[in-house]
């Protein structure tokens, strides 16, 4: 460990470890500091999308039969993710170590605009750097409700640890994330109830997406709450109100999933003149530079798009400002498109029908049900729908996609987007059969 260095990355996200490897091998000095040895690759590979993933896609093989054949299965599920995440971090950390970076495990708090100050396990550390770049993440929003602390309450990360299969699961929160894990644990073979404060299912989608993914859950099992107050929580119990009706709600488990919030705490970011947002992200321009001259934020931490890719994006952003031609910004990498790993899972790009009204722009629909899709039949997965918006001239605004391998055809339709194929160009090209993406060609059609 140098006590000076061109460049000290704070957080091991996927924005962090790609600038931390590409700095190093252009030459610069650079250093990665992590604050928890459980965290080497971020918040992905470890918590989020790569575990999650994982599960769900052994959830949707779950073994038919008895709750306690289930329940086995899914302690064994649980077992492979844990040997999977391992493995990813120290494939990570080999890496990024391999690259010529310097790994320093503590907490990095700034002392000002050029120094941090890194409480290590056995002492502090200070350490100058021309340039910072932060990507500490996002944490679990923990509601203030009473009880929250109570046994038997997970949140999305430590509930992937569980290894018991609840026979009953209370999700809190009826966003992406929970939509995911209701989806999930539902395939395993719990019985799930979503329990959300919204009147509205789902209120960023359309209403028809938002119905179809609904019929979808409920024939699952997967109950749904809409317009409840969680009052109290306690261990197998949950306490709410419903157009002023107080209820009960037994359950082995309850998660909490109401949403994550940027992860400045402890960073010191005032005393490196680092201004943070109202709520709490570190504020960045199109470059992603923040209010300090040679200090940038990537990720999640800004407050923006929670998505791994985004974050990954950001990194090229920084890079091209500090290495580069300072062409790329957050204003113009295009649409950008998401996907809830839900069964089957719902991807989207661009704008919907709701978007497209308040914005005031006259378009087309054009849909299709999933079930007219030949390789939906050939995978035995005909639920849900595809919807696309067009201009008169066949300019795509965007789509939603419910439908299997949603998560790879919406690629296509982004790249579409962004090069300004129309719709007709997309109704005559020419896909490999069977395949999920040739439905593309009767959606598009005008």
């Amino acid at each position: 460990m140098k006590a000076e260095y061109d460049i000290v990355v704070i957080g091991f996200g996927k924005a962090g470890k790609t600038l931390a490897a590409k700095f190093s091998k252009a030459g610069k000095s650079v250093a990665l500091v992590e604050k928890d040895e459980n965290m080497y690759g971020g918040t992905c590979i470890n918590v989020g999308c790569i575990p999650s993933k994982r599960l769900i896609t052994d959830a949707s093989k779950s073994p038919n039969g008895e709750f306690e054949k289930k329940a086995q299965y899914y302690k064994e599920a649980v077992a492979e993710k844990k040997k999977l995440t391992a493995a990813l971090r120290k494939a990570n950390y080999d890496k990024i170590a391999g690259a010529g970076v310097d790994i320093i495990d503590g907490m990095a708090t700034f002392k000002d605009v050029h120094h941090i100050i890194v409480s290590t396990k056995d002492k502090n550390v200070e350490i100058e750097a021309k340039k910072f770049i932060i990507n500490t993440g996002s944490l679990t929003v923990i509601p203030d409700i009473e009880g929250v602390n109570s046994k038997g309450i997970y949140t999305s990360e430590s509930i992937m640890n569980l290894d018991k299969l609840p026979k009953k699961l209370t999700i809190v929160g009826g966003g992406y994330i929970g939509l995911e894990f209701a989806s999930m644990y539902a395939d395993f073979g719990s019985k799930v109830t979503i329990v959300q404060d919204s009147d509205v299912f789902l209120p960023r989608e359309d209403d028809d997406i938002a119905k179809s993914i609904r019929e979808v859950l409920e024939s699952k099992g997967v109950e749904i709450v809409t317009g409840a107050r969680v009052t109290k929580l306690e261990e197998g119990k949950l306490y709410y109100e419903v157009a002023k009706e107080s209820k009960t709600l037994d359950s082995d488990v309850i998660l909490l999933a109401v949403g994550r919030r940027p992860n400045t705490d402890g960073l010191g970011c005032e005393n490196a003149g680092v201004k943070l947002t109202d709520r709490g992200a570190v504020e960045t321009d199109e470059h992603l530079k923040t209010s300090a001259n040679n200090i940038w934020a990537a990720g999640d931490v800004c407050g923006k798009l929670q998505f791994t890719y985004i974050s990954l994006d950001d990194s090229r952003i920084i890079y091209d400002e500090i290495m580069g031609e300072d062409k790329r910004t957050t204003e113009n990498r295009g649409a950008f498109s998401y996907s809830v790993f839900i069964n089957p899972p719902f991807a989207r790009v661009g704008m919907s029908e709701k978007d497209a009204k308040l914005a005031g722009v006259e378009y087309k629909v054009l849909s299709l049900s999933a079930n007219a899709i030949p390789k939906a039949k050939v995978l035995r997965k005909t639920d849900g729908m595809l919807k696309a918006l067009v201009t008169s001239d066949g300019t795509v605004l965007g789509a939603a996609l419910f439908c299997e391998e949603s998560y790879e055809m919406i690629n296509f339709i982004k790249l579409a987007m962004d090069h300004g194929i129309k719709a007709k160009d997309i109704a005559n090209f020419i896909f490999t059969h069977p395949t999920m993406s040739e439905s593309l060609n009767d959606l598009f059609i005008m």
